[in-house]
This record gives structure tokens, sequence and C-alpha cells, in this order.
């Protein structure tokens, strides 16, 4: 694909490079990534780093 056919080609041809979806719950990312925080913390604080 040459660079002016790729700026000329709609968004749902172009090749997905397994970014971030538009779509899905994201509730269970926020979920899933105050989790890792909460659980980074608790180890940090467990082994003396902080």
């Amino acid at each position: 694909m040459t660079a002016h056919s790729a700026a000329a080609a709609p968004a749902s041809a172009r090749t997905r490079t397994g970014g971030p979806e538009d779509h899905g719950p994201k509730i269970l990312e926020h979920v899933l990534g105050w989790t890792f925080v909460v659980v980074l913390a608790m180890l940090v604080t467990q082994l003396g780093w902080m």
C-alpha cells in the first residue's frame, strides 16, 4: 500500500496493529487496572522499597 492509497483508504480497510479496541467493557479495564495498581503498591510496601 503506497502512502497515497493508505491516506485514501477507509478506516475499516486498514490493517489492525493490535492496539486498543474502540468497543468493549470499559468498566472491566478500569477494575483490572486499579487492581493491578493496588497489588503493585502492596508489593512495593511489603518489600520495603518505599
